[in-house]
């Protein structure tokens, strides 16, 4: 991990060690860059390519306004230096490495678990270059490395307490609303009937994923962690606005519009706090299915809950803590 995590990283062993004393004990922390080359082990990196059976690979900026050179850097160069490192590594039981469904970019249709290269446009150097590094290691699959992929939709707060780390998303909306006095105007780009926003809880992810990872079967696997049943924007409108407690009216604006008085005329996203690179996701034209993700988590208790059983919790949440940025996590 960055150096700068540490302090992070090890409060969270502390809090570990409290219910699993026995489990924290195995946790040893390295300090590493995936940017670098050898990922930046230093002498760390021999002892751990032959010890290593299991590599989970998340780290991403995740940043929809992220820079191209960032991106490429840390998503598609780290993937592959990640890749480097896993085929130095003996023992390899397997890579298990989280994607998102937004490698899809704009693909107008249904996109399945089995799609990846589908002559796509993206809205973004986030979702090309999560794109990008997923081709590679697919391909890398294909060479014969042991992994499993897994990609969430838009990922919220945990359905049973609200918690989240970081404001984006729908939260841009949520504060929006919440800033407002009685009414809340919203504007809306696209046609809200239409359009659905895919989103899943944090805690549905992370349970999914632990269970997908031990199955024998879910070796050379993708998962789309997605809603089967997501939410048209305005049916969103309407769940947030019971949460808030709001009465929400609808502001149409054209999306290009709207992107551009974002960006360019001043006070427009002082006052909104939405960044443009937010909208195009209210007129996305993609369609995930989970039908392998449903069918290898089936009999396991674990599912998307829908998204007005915990929108109420996420709103308190944002609340109760208004200390919690919107910064991406680098």
């Amino acid at each position: 991990m960055q150096p700068k995590y540490l302090d992070r990283a090890r409060a969270g062993i502390e809090q570990m060690r409290l219910g699993f004393p026995q489990l924290a004990r195995r946790v040893r922390l390295v300090e590493g860059d995936i940017t670098a080359g050898d990922l930046g082990l230093g002498r760390d990196r021999d002892a751990l390519v032959r010890d290593v059976t299991a590599i989970w690979h998340l780290a991403a900026v995740y940043d929809l306004s992220a820079a191209r050179e960032l991106a490429f850097a840390v998503n598609v160069g780290g993937t592959r230096n990640v890749l480097d490192f896993a085929a130095r590594c003996p023992s390899l039981g397997r890579l298990h490495y989280v994607s998102t469904c937004y490698v899809s970019g704009r693909y107008a249709g249904v996109f399945s678990e089995d799609d990846l290269e589908k002559g796509q446009e993206f809205n973004n150097f986030y979702e090309e270059t999560k794109y990008r590094a997923e081709v590679d290691v697919r391909y890398a699959m294909q060479e014969g490395l042991p992994a499993t992929v897994y990609r969430p939709s838009i990922v919220v707060g945990d359905s049973r307490t609200g918690e989240t780390a970081k404001y984006d998303g729908p939260y841009f909306i949520i504060r929006w609303i919440l800033r407002q006095r009685g009414t809340a105007v919203v504007p809306v780009v696209g046609d809200p009937d239409a359009t659905r926003v895919n989103l899943v809880p944090s805690d549905f992810v992370i349970d999914a994923i632990v269970h997908l990872s031990a199955l024998p079967h879910s070796l050379g696997r993708t998962y789309q962690l997605a809603d089967p049943d997501p939410l048209t924007v305005n049916e969103l409108l309407e769940v947030l606005g019971h949460a808030t407690g709001k009465r929400v009216r609808r502001l149409p604006v054209p999306r290009r519009a709207a992107k551009w008085a974002i960006d360019r005329v001043p006070g427009v996203y002082r006052m909104l706090k939405i960044p443009s690179a937010s909208v195009d996701y209210f007129v996305h034209p993609t369609h995930y299915t989970a039908f392998q993700a449903r069918s290898d988590l089936a009999g396991s208790g674990i599912e998307v809950p829908p998204f007005p059983s915990y929108a109420g919790r996420l709103v308190s949440f944002v609340k109760a803590h208004p200390e919690v940025g919107s910064a991406p996590l680098v």
